[in-house]
């Protein structure tokens, strides 16, 4: 028997709980999504008053995502009951587990005793949707799977956008120290010494005899070389003056007062808008990473 009040199951429902218990848990659910939506109107106005386009796309893109997300949370939770109801055969439900059983060679004692856990913990987490099913079928998905299906959904989408949030603050802080470098090329010493008279021949300028050395010609040390570059010096002050160079050659007039930090900046913003989105096809990735495992 349950507790006072309780229902047959142990579990209280709720015209069986505290109208303070509800109340409150309500007030804090709000509470939070009240924050984060002025939280995100704040970020959206300071980003419009600096005239940053780019990344308020990328902020709409992030609440489309975040309207997703309640969308097929209340998808899952409205028809979670449902889908536990559609039932498979034993047989079916036992294919292509993630979790495989233990070996073979285990004794008959434990492996009946293993099959006898392992019903009792699916009638478990199926809960009433067990009685709904005939002896040797199973529930499509049971009602405590897809509460997990649930988490590890909303997970995703979070991760992904604190993941390309953090990626793009790098980004910024790698693109910040190139500041140095632009600012020389506004001094009269710059132009002196890169003026295209000095250099006769191209394997005389600093850039292409770093990337003409002996560890460059071998393809494996090159590579593992690149990977480890990344974290540390991955773009060298002759490298970013040889790409501001042959941009400027290429898209404007050569000699021109031009702050190419500031385009790659801007760059890199406009690429930040289109990453941050979950596209369909990343969705698709998903699917097919849970069904091969």
């Amino acid at each position: 028997m349950a507790g006072g009040g309780g229902s047959e199951s142990g579990e209280r429902k709720l015209d069986q709980t505290p109208t303070w218990a509800v109340a409150g848990v309500c007030a804090v659910i709000i509470l939070i999504s009240f924050v984060l939506e002025k939280g995100l109107h704040r970020v959206g106005t300071w980003l419009t008053k600096k005239q940053k386009r780019a990344l308020y796309e990328a902020l709409d893109k992030v609440k489309g995502e975040l309207m997703i997300l309640g969308f097929i949370s209340l998808l899952l939770t409205f028809s979670q009951s449902y889908i536990s109801r559609i039932c498979i055969p034993s047989k079916v439900a036992d294919t292509m587990l993630p979790c495989k059983p233990e070996s073979e060679s285990t004794s008959p004692t434990k492996e009946h005793r293993r099959r006898l856990l392992w019903s009792d913990r699916r009638a478990l987490f199926s809960g009433s949707s067990t009685e709904t099913c005939k002896p040797g079928y199973e529930p499509l998905i049971t009602i405590e799977a897809a509460h997990q299906l649930h988490i590890l959904i909303f997970f995703l989408a979070v991760f992904h956008v604190l993941y390309s949030a953090i990626t793009m603050m790098l980004g910024r802080l790698k693109i910040r120290g190139w500041k140095e470098w632009e600012r020389e090329t506004l001094s009269l010493d710059y132009e002196f010494t890169n003026h295209p008279s000095n250099f006769r021949l191209t394997h005389e300028t600093s850039f292409v005899k770093a990337h003409t050395s002996f560890w460059t010609r071998l393809p494996i040390v090159f590579y593992v070389g690149c990977f480890f570059r990344q974290f540390f010096r991955s773009v060298t002050k002759a490298d970013y003056l040889t790409l501001r160079n042959g941009f400027i050659t290429a898209h404007i007039a050569p000699g021109s007062k031009f702050n190419f930090q500031k385009y790659i900046k801007r760059s890199l913003e406009d690429d930040f808008k289109v990453v941050v989105g979950v596209s369909p096809v990343l969705w698709a990735s998903f699917v097919i990473f849970l069904l091969l495992n």
